[in-house]
């Protein structure tokens, strides 16, 4: 795992930043600079203190007090990673049949 301070470095100097790490809130805006992408691909639930289930990203909603693009969660990233496979699966079928 990654030291808490050599992982704030990194975030700082990033101009893109790709979170997967199924770590709650792993980024805050602390980490980050303004103008810095932010993509989220963490889910991870949690319950909220009146015993909702919800689910969050990696990046801290604090994160959206910093000018930056930032993919929602949930939402964002799911629909694109459809999209390749069904277009992944479509490849194949097409070799495989000799089209």
């Amino acid at each position: 795992s990654t030291p808490a301070n050599q992982l704030t470095n990194v975030c700082r100097n990033a101009d893109l930043i790709v979170s997967a790490a199924g770590v709650p809130s792993l980024v805050n805006k602390g980490m980050i600079r303004p103008g810095t992408v932010l993509i989220d691909v963490g889910l991870n639930r949690i319950r909220t203190s009146d015993g909702k289930d919800i689910v969050i990203g990696d990046f801290d909603r604090d994160v959206r007090e910093v000018p930056c693009t930032l993919t929602p969660v949930p939402g964002g990233v799911g629909p694109c990673t459809v999209a390749c496979l069904m277009y992944n699966t479509l490849l194949v079928a097409r070799l495989q049949a000799g089209l």
